[in-house]
């Protein structure tokens, strides 16, 4: 693999109009990642999921590089227009920007102000995130697109914006890395939504998004992999919170064969506050995990993560949660919480919750619970005659529910509730 992996390398790099600057900055990442490899349960991190070994098990000959020309894009994008296909969202009208097979192809803002946005794809911007993990720094190494969002200072977009990453039938045994950046000026905000529409069959796709939130800002992000399809999947977001910024993530995870969701959220500044809410749904022998770091690095700073999952089969879910409290960051109050259904005997959940607390006057707490459907309930509801299936969609959706509900704009909510079927 290593020497396919340096081959597509020099490909990538061949194919790119970047300095010599980012070069440099491309081999020392690609360095980083030969030295350590996939991560295996050997990394802390991982110990619930074993990254190297779930690769070699799925993907034969994994390649690096993909071989995409404008032309090829904009055949694939005409292709994804026909009604038929219904690959994009009529129920919200919204903003665009589509990535097919990890190229961007379309970039719509028709509902905004565009001297308020501002975009960006110079491949020389991306040093800002390195050197965090192996994944993050693979991602470095062989980008071929890159794009930066600004919000200008005290623009609100009419319209969410959605991300569509759509990968097509003819994509096998491929590594996409995507990296976007999305920076709020002060007083802006931003409702955003990443959905994966997965054609492809057994790919390794590893996004990293980077979150600039700047005073005043507020950012709700919403990242949906709801399509069946037995790709792997690695998200890394990184996001710095400045004063009295806002921060609200929900993450649905059903579609993927194997999915890591990483959060990494740093509250720079007093007042700041982020929120993470999620909804793992798994069955057969799905893997995810969701990993959440919340960095409290000022005083009277505020977070809030509840996470509910629901195993069926002989699936496996994982959440490992850390709350961090720096000595100078007095007054936090941050909240965690994780909760797994587990529908029968052959599944797997682990918990990892962590708070690590150096300040004193702080009010923080976390838990952890797994348990099977209540059989009185079930009985209770069949009572008043519901099947037994009824009344068990009926309990799962009840207990998922409570994290939907945590989702503060109303359509989105309405739009995610409706995919899950709940009503």
């Amino acid at each position: 693999m290593i020497e396919q992996l340096k081959l597509d390398f020099n490909k990538i790099i061949g194919s790119l109009k970047i300095s010599n600057k980012n070069i440099e900055f491309r081999k020392h990442n690609l360095n980083q990642f030969v030295e350590n490899g996939f991560p295996n349960k050997r990394v802390e991190d991982w110990k619930f999921s074993d990254l190297n070994q779930i690769i070699s098990s799925n993907i034969n000959n994994l390649s690096f590089y993909s071989d995409l020309t404008p032309n090829k894009i904009a055949a694939m994008y005409e292709t994804l227009l026909n009604p038929k296909l219904a690959i994009f969202i009529d129920k919200i009208e919204h903003n665009k920007i589509v990535f097919i097979n990890g190229v961007i192809s379309d970039i719509d803002f028709s509902y905004e102000d565009e001297s308020k946005i501002l975009i960006t794809k110079d491949l020389d911007q991306n040093e800002d995130i390195k050197d965090i993990n192996s994944l993050v720094s693979l991602n470095n190494a062989l980008i071929s697109n890159y794009l930066r969002l600004t919000i200008k200072e005290s623009y609100s977009l009419n319209k969410p914006l959605i991300i569509y990453n759509v990968t097509t039938k003819d994509l096998k045994s491929t590594a996409l890395n995507v990296k976007t950046e999305i920076i709020l000026e002060k007083n802006s905000s931003l409702k955003l939504i990443s959905l994966f529409e997965d054609n492809s069959e057994n790919n390794f796709i590893n996004i990293v998004q980077n979150f600039n939130i700047s005073q005043d800002a507020v950012l709700k992000n919403y990242r949906i992999d709801n399509k069946k399809n037995s790709n792997i999947k690695y998200f890394y977001s990184n996001i710095n919170l400045e004063k009295n910024s806002i921060s609200e993530n929900f993450i649905y995870s059903v579609g993927s064969k194997f999915i890591k969701n990483e959060v990494n959220c740093n509250l720079n500044d007093m007042y700041s506050s982020a929120f993470i809410n999620g909804v793992i749904k798994l069955s057969n022998t799905q893997h995810h995990e969701i990993k959440t770091n919340i960095n409290h690095l000022a005083e009277n700073t505020k977070s809030y993560q509840l996470i509910k999952t629901v195993l069926n089969d002989k699936a496996k879910g994982i959440y490992q949660g850390k709350i961090y409290v720096d000595a100078k960051a007095q007054k936090t109050n941050g909240y965690q919480l994780s909760k797994a259904l587990l529908l029968n005997e052959s599944t797997e959940f682990n918990g990892k919750p962590e708070l690590e607390i150096y300040a004193d006057d702080v009010k923080c707490s976390h838990g952890s619970t797994s348990g099977n459907l209540d059989e009185d309930s079930i009985f209770y509801l069949m009572s008043r005659g519901l099947s037994h299936k009824q009344s068990k969609e009926l309990l799962i959706n009840g207990f998922l529910l409570d994290a939907v509900e945590k989702i503060t704009d109303l359509e989105i909510k309405n739009f995610i509730k409706d995919m899950m079927g709940i009503t």
